[in-house]
């Protein structure tokens, strides 16, 4: 540990001696000038090519990838003018000065050149923060070997660890880990991708077959990609034991709820009690399944609620399931009329007006009986079915409504419940009816 300490006082002096000598230098600040001028003129002239240039009317009709190129190019006008603008000043400084008093406009050209490079081949990449990690690691990474320290921070990242078991864990092994990992898991979301759109694609699967082949490749390929990353860089998969016995303890103690919700997932795909699109009830929620994930599933209510369910519940509890077998639902509807009416025009007329309504089934006559007699009149059940059970209370109301006109129209009436009122006390009894609708 002393002797790695004193190496690296050493080189700290080596270095501050060096920037010092070359501070002192006045082709140091003529270099750091023409630096700051030539950004100075690359962000003006950034800002009228912006200004001026349309990337939508100007790149119309190209094909996609020569239109993402000129919009990163148009993105990263200034270090393109930049890069430009130094190689100009550093071709000027060699033909009319030695070599190596233009080191520095030299250094500021290979950083320009490698962020654009860097630019360019990121922008296959779609997510904005993942961009963002590989465009500056990468850069820093460029940026030591240009000033040629790359080995010195390598050496110095490997030289701190921590023993954990068998396995010697570094600065440098996490962050060989974190970028393998990064890279393994972006081309694994492309052919998981490129796996779902082959899935959904076909027509001989079941939705829940595809989400459950979705979900299963998606898992098998991540855990590939991790296995794949953790061996590149060296780490035995067998010294990770210690830490696959942790993660036990910790789903027995605190993660028994999300494997088990995992788990009903699974089983609930493979099941396919329930799909994507299917109308259900659970509890006291109901709609239409519009996703389903490996923790919940979303219930799409229609009136832009939506309701997250845990797999778990839909394993445990009763579920209603509208359209398990068949979509086709039945329509009840439930009415009365007074004893002057004859109950097989009641009948007749209930199945003409159910029949007219746009949502029922033509290949599915309505029906109607007579349920009952009763002190207040007589009682009719009227069913028809439609094709979709999310039509359910709004064809229930047009039926009614259309009972309604059809017996006032013919002068049906519906019955009122009779209360009569007998007034003692006077010398002649009173007696009064008194109709109350319900």
């Amino acid at each position: 540990m002393d002797l790695d300490l004193k190496d690296i006082l050493d080189f700290l002096q080596t270095v501050a001696r060096s920037i010092g000598a070359e501070v002192t230098s006045p082709w140091f600040y003529l270099q750091l000038g023409l630096v700051l001028s030539g950004a100075g003129l690359a962000f003006a002239a950034s800002a009228t090519v912006r200004a001026r240039i349309d990337v939508t009317s100007l790149a119309m009709g190209w094909p996609g990838p020569l239109r993402q190129l000129l919009r990163v190019l148009l993105e990263s006008v200034t270090t393109v003018v930049f890069v430009i603008l130094m190689r100009i000043a550093r071709t000027g400084m060699v033909l009319w000065t030695w070599p190596s008093r233009s080191y520095l406009l030299a250094v500021a050209l290979k950083l320009a050149l490698a962020w654009l490079v860097i630019r360019l081949i990121t922008s296959v990449i779609r997510s904005t923060f993942i961009v963002q990690i590989v465009s500056i690691s990468a850069w820093l990474v460029a940026a030591l070997s240009i000033i040629g320290q790359l080995d010195n921070v390598v050496d110095a990242l490997d030289s701190v660890s921590v023993v954990l078991g068998g396995l010697r864990l570094t600065p440098l092994l996490v962050i060989k880990l974190g970028v393998l990992l990064l890279g393994v898991l972006w081309l694994t979301n492309i052919a998981s991708n490129f796996v779902e759109s082959r899935i959904t694609r076909s027509t001989d699967l079941t939705p829940s077959i595809q989400v459950l082949l979705i979900k299963m490749v998606r898992m098998g390929l991540m855990i590939l990609g991790i296995a794949i990353a953790i061996s590149a860089v060296g780490i035995n998969l067998s010294a990770l034991a210690i830490f696959s016995g942790a993660a036990g303890v910790g789903i027995g103690l605190g993660l028994q709820r999300i494997v088990a919700n995992f788990v009903a997932g699974i089983i609930l795909l493979a099941d396919k009690s329930v799909k994507p699109g299917d109308l259900v009830t659970i509890g006291d929620s109901s709609g239409r399944i519009s996703a389903m994930n490996t923790r919940y599933i979303s219930v799409a209510a229609g009136d832009g609620r939506e309701f997250l369910i845990p797999n778990e519940d839909l394993v445990t509890q009763k579920v209603t399931n509208w359209t398990y077998t068949d979509k086709n639902t039945l329509v009840k509807v439930n009415f009365g009329t007074n004893y002057d009416a004859d109950p097989r025009l009641v009948c007749k007329l209930a199945t003409e007006m159910a029949a007219e309504i746009p949502r029922t089934l033509k290949s599915k006559s309505p029906n109607c009986l007579l349920t009952e007699f009763t002190e207040a009149g007589m009682k009719f059940s009227l069913t028809c079915w439609i094709a979709d059970p999310s039509y359910m209370d709004s064809v229930k109301s047009e039926v009614m409504l259309a009972l309604w006109e059809a017996f006032k129209r013919e002068g049906i009436r519906v019955p009122y419940p009779v209360r009569e009122i007998r007034v003692r006390g006077g010398a002649v009894p009173v007696e009064t009816t008194v109709e109350v609708p319900t």
